[in-house]
């Protein structure tokens, strides 16, 4: 702003006072604030920047007063400046008041233009460098990276929103006939989804967060019976809205974690704060310890370090990481507050820092009982869940009380089966020739025990009254209606729940999938079921002859 306020004041004195006598010449250096690269073959201007900061009619006021407006350039890789060449043939480099003009501009033309406003009294003159650069190759060959392009902010899930083609006024005239072309990251824009150019205009009918990227436009348009084309990109960011900004969010430090350290170790608190997007100043963290801001700390042990986190929508997230190694006892008592602000206001969160007590001398020792009874527990458990039958057998073999001693029963167990081959065999061969010869109990059996001649029914209650266990081995065949098995498993349940003078025990010979007898499906629901695996089964040490002898009545076997 100064050296514009000099480059007026020096303009206005030399038009007010053009008596002065003076043979110095004001130079005001290169300006470069507005310089940008331009594409080989496409019109160009420059605008003399000693009006930059004027009304156009102040270069009449200067030329009606005497002063005239002079260009020179220095071309790229020269020492020498020299004057520009307006008459040349295809009059490609013209001057139009404050305006230099390139129809169109070529490699060549790169370099530094001055333009110089003097009289016989006064003289000042400023320059402005010009860079003509090619398109890039393939596939993004409609512009070049060299031209750095305008961002422009969209708001995420706004609507109607209108992309106009920059900075194309004033190239052509007037009620020009225009032909544009819109691209997207150099990819014509054709039948693109929300998306609909207009002659100058690119109109946005739903911002989403894939549709940041370069815009690029090409106007092409004739003068003077010759084409022109003007190429200009535009750099979409899709941000957050404003009316969804908030406040810093801090989520480090917390009131869930404390940070409990003895004296000696290193202190590492991270502050990690989270911005929503929001134009304007960046937004700041900073850590306060005892309410002193450390960054203007001089003590060397205290370190900060940051890490930044930016998301397509502009949203911020910011960590801090305070780390004080080897920290003293002293310095654990002190307070360590995070803060956080942006335009929306400022907040901070203290981190939870406490002196780690040592612990007692007897921890060892406890640590080595608690853990040695907890894996004695987790043997014995073990044990018990594998050799559980082998200790109730061993229980009952040498504490257990004689149930035989004057019960009044004749019989150890009567067997229910259905009466077909098969399960008749597995009854007479395998039960009877384990159960009584290797385990020593006496067995009724209806078929081989009853009497001929008498009444099956009065038997066969009468059996199951004189016997201390009813082994019922259940197949698909045992659950017809009407059979004499489905009779003595009536009776046993009966007996067992009334008077609880006989045990029933359950033995699947083969599975049976759907049960009608509700007798059946209530025995099964409240007793065990002892499944028969077929040969795994027939040794007499197995687990199946286990589990049945663990439900037999208990006996001297002596």
């Amino acid at each position: 702003m100064k050296v514009w306020s000099r480059l007026l004041l020096a303009l206005w004195l030399g038009i007010v006072d053009l008596g002065s006598p003076s043979e110095r010449c004001d130079d005001w250096g290169v300006d470069t604030m507005k310089h940008k690269p331009v594409y080989n073959g496409e019109p160009t201007k420059i605008k003399c920047p000693l009006f930059e900061a004027c009304l156009k009619y102040n270069y009449s006021t200067a030329h009606a007063a005497g002063l005239t407006l002079i260009w020179y350039w220095i071309g790229q890789g020269r020492d020498l400046e020299e004057p520009i060449n307006f008459r040349l043939p295809d009059s490609r480099i013209s001057k139009e008041k404050d305006t230099l003009w390139f129809r169109p501009a070529l490699l060549n033309d790169t370099g530094n233009y001055t333009c110089m406003l003097r009289n016989t009294t006064y003289c000042s003159k400023v320059a402005f460098p010009l860079e003509v650069v090619n398109k890039d190759p393939p596939p993004h060959s409609c512009a070049s990276q060299a031209v750095e392009p305008e961002e422009v902010l969209l708001y995420l899930d706004y609507t109607n929103i209108n992309l106009t083609c920059p900075d194309v006024d004033g190239f052509y005239p007037a009620n020009t006939k225009l032909q544009v072309k819109w691209y997207m990251n150099c990819k014509l824009m054709d039948h693109y989804t929300e998306r609909y150019p207009t002659g100058l205009n690119l109109i946005f009918g739903f911002v989403r967060e894939a549709y940041s990227a370069n815009y690029t436009c090409i106007v092409t348009y004739q003068e003077n019976g010759r084409e022109f084309s003007l190429t200009r990109t535009r750099r979409v960011k899709v941000v957050g809205p404003p009316e969804k900004a908030e406040r810093p969010q801090i989520s480090s430090p917390n009131d869930r974690v404390i940070y409990e350290l003895r004296a000696g170790e290193d202190l590492v608190l991270p502050c990690k704060v989270y911005f929503t997007f929001l134009e304007g100043p960046s937004p700041e963290v900073w850590w306060l310890i005892d309410g002193r801001n450390t960054d203007d700390s001089t003590d060397p042990k205290i370190n900060v370090s940051q890490r930044i986190t930016t998301s397509g929508t502009g949203d911020i997230e910011i960590e801090r990481v305070l780390t004080v190694p080897k920290v003293k006892e002293e310095e654990l008592r002190h307070n360590y507050t995070c803060c956080a602000r942006n335009l929306l206001g400022e907040v901070h969160k203290q981190a939870i820092v406490k002196l780690k007590v040592p612990a007692p001398r007897y921890t060892v020792e406890l640590a080595c009982g608690l853990g040695a009874t907890v894996c004695l527990v987790v043997i014995l458990t073990v044990v018990y869940h594998v050799y559980w039958l082998e200790m109730v057998l061993f229980y009952r073999a040498h504490f257990g009380t004689d149930e035989t001693i004057l019960d009044g029963k004749e019989y150890d167990i009567y067997v229910s089966y259905a009466r077909n081959a098969e399960e008749e065999e597995f009854v007479l061969l395998t039960l009877r020739g384990v159960l009584e010869n290797e385990f020593g109990y006496k067995l009724c059996i209806f078929d081989r025990d009853s009497l001929p001649g008498g009444i099956v029914t009065d038997e066969t209650l009468s059996f199951i009254q004189r016997s201390r266990r009813l082994l019922v081995v259940l197949s698909p065949n045992y659950v017809l209606q009407g059979t004499q098995a489905l009779l003595e498993l009536k009776a046993g349940l009966e007996n067992m729940a009334s008077r609880g003078s006989i045990r029933v025990i359950l033995v699947q010979y083969k599975a049976i999938k759907k049960s009608k007898v509700k007798e059946l499906r209530r025995a099964k629901a409240a007793l065990n079921v002892i499944k028969w695996k077929g040969e795994k089964s027939r040794y007499p040490r197995g687990r199946f002859w286990k589990q049945l002898q663990v439900e037999m009545p208990i006996k001297n076997r002596s």
